[in-house]
């Protein structure tokens, strides 16, 4: 080996030894990841041997691998958190540049009030956690639109959130992935009314349940089907008829942009009941019906589901009724006869007596015979009595002789 060969090495080998001298505590460094173990990472960053980055120093938030937060060959950069030339140990920490570099970006996303890409690191009591350079807090009331029981699948999931609320000194930040779901929801909510129509037919989910109707779900946009406008016989509860998950066809009834509302029907999008009933119901036809309610004038009677007509009080009974309560109860069956149809106008003349056979009349009595001497005794009596109507023949003398003398 030349003389100048040797210098040259000498050289290098003085850069290097200058190199090591000069790594202290504090200082940035960048290398590759080029081991991994459960709880730590190896990294060369060109030193005499490899730095140590331990799990903890490998994010701001809990990890079970070293895995979960680098790969082999990735490039890393680095703090010195602390060197030891003799005994060859030298450790690093990630975190610490990640933080540094994390609070500038999540300054710029507040004041922005952007959106940004989260992974859920770990799920803990009162919400999830994700690592955003620091470790980034999204409280349960924050996740989703909808209240959310068991959050347990979410480790892993991509968010799209945004920072609500950033504390550098107490090292806090708040993330919501909620408030950017909202915003998603109403401008498709705006977009779907304004391309819904009155009287529209479409397929929906349904989505909640409530005492009083079924949200379902038209295109992103919940709409609300009374318990009234969900079927065409009487309904208790919408559990009766349908669950959440269900497809159901719905009308569109009305569309109100600006209170955000939507009145849906499931019954409305059916056929009704009126619309076959002229094929099954003819007058004259004596068919079983349900007394569904009394009043004054009458009794409603159910034919089908959704098809009610009319026993007015006089077609109750044979017999003279001051009400219908007299003979009826509601939920009591009977037959009836039908009277008269009109399904344009749904209405239907029904009769109960005349399913029935009437009561025998009762035979009348007739009166004896009056003798004339009986006439005679009557007529004494009772002077008013009409002669002609006796079937009597009485002279003028035999009646005012006595008066007539007078006059000759």
């Amino acid at each position: 080996m030349s003389e100048e060969t040797k210098n040259q090495e000498t050289e290098v080998n003085q850069e290097e030894m200058d190199q090591f001298v000069s790594l202290k505590k504090g200082d940035t460094v960048k290398g590759s990841i080029v081991k991994l173990e459960d709880n730590q990472a190896y990294v060369s960053i060109g030193y005499k041997y490899d730095g140590v980055i331990p799990i903890r120093e490998l994010s701001s938030v809990h990890l079970d691998n070293a895995s979960d937060a680098v790969q082999v060959g990735q490039e890393v950069e680095c703090k010195v958190v602390s060197i030891d030339d003799e005994k060859e140990k030298l450790v690093l920490s990630k975190r610490a540049i990640d933080s540094e570099n994390a609070w500038e970006e999540l300054e710029k996303h507040f004041e922005a009030q952007d959106v940004l890409e989260v992974t859920v690191a770990d799920v803990v009591k009162g919400g999830l956690v994700a690592d955003v350079g620091v470790r980034g807090f999204i409280p349960a009331s924050m996740v989703e639109r909808h209240f959310v029981e068991d959050f347990s699948d979410y480790k892993g999931r991509t968010l799209r959130v945004k920072v609500k609320e950033i504390d550098r000194e107490n090292n806090k930040v708040i993330l919501s992935a909620k408030e950017v779901l909202e915003e998603e929801f109403e401008s498709n909510k705006q977009k779907v009314m304004s391309e819904l129509q009155e009287g529209q037919e479409l397929e929906g989910t349904v989505q909640r349940l409530t005492q009083f109707g079924a949200f379902v779900d038209v295109g992103g946009v919940d709409g609300l089907v009374h318990v009234s406008e969900m079927a065409w016989n009487h309904v208790e509860k919408p559990a009766d008829v349908v669950s959440e998950g269900d497809k159901v066809k719905v009308k569109v009834l009305k569309v109100d942009p600006e209170k955000g509302k939507i009145s849906l029907s499931i019954k409305a999008a059916q056929p009704g009941p009126w619309d076959s009933a002229a094929e099954k119901f003819n007058t004259g036809d004596v068919v079983t019906g349900e007394v569904k309610r009394l009043v004054t004038f009458g009794a409603f009677v159910e034919l089908a589901p959704g098809v009610e007509g009319l026993v007015h009080i006089s077609q109750i009974s044979h017999k003279h009724i001051g009400t219908p309560q007299e003979v009826l109860k509601e939920g009591q069956e009977v037959q009836v006869k039908i009277l008269d149809i009109n399904t344009a106008e749904k209405r239907v003349s029904l009769s109960i007596k005349e399913t029935e056979e009437a009561p025998a009349a009762a035979p009348r009595q007739e009166r004896p015979a009056k003798s004339s001497s009986n006439h005679k005794d009557e007529l004494k009596d009772n002077p008013n009595v009409s002669l002609s109507n006796q079937g009597l023949s009485i002279t003028l003398g035999e009646r005012f002789g006595d008066k007539l003398s007078k006059f000759k």
